[in-house]
């Protein structure tokens, strides 16, 4: 059992291990880490540190390139419609 404060499950570390793994399990696997960031803990300075973990190291893997775009801002779309949306 590891005792990694940023990755306690160890699923990013177990994510660089899998051989063939591509861009979707990778996200998925991320996802489920992220979830798992206990409340009140920002996952921006997380992400950072396990990009400066794992980074140099595979520079060219999937799981670098999800925390690379983890780091940058969500997308904010227009309306999304509803019932205020659709009055006067």
């Amino acid at each position: 059992m590891s005792t990694d404060d940023i990755d306690p499950k160890g699923l990013i570390r177990d994510s660089y291990r899998i051989d063939g793994i591509g861009a979707p399990e990778c996200r998925s696997i991320f996802l489920d880490w992220a979830i798992s960031v206990p409340d009140g803990q920002g996952t921006a300075s997380l992400v950072a540190e396990l990009l400066a973990r794992h980074e140099e190291a595979f520079p060219d893997h999937p799981m670098t390139r999800v925390l690379h775009d983890a780091q940058e801002p969500a997308l904010v779309k227009g309306r999304r419609g509803g019932a205020r949306g659709r009055r006067s």
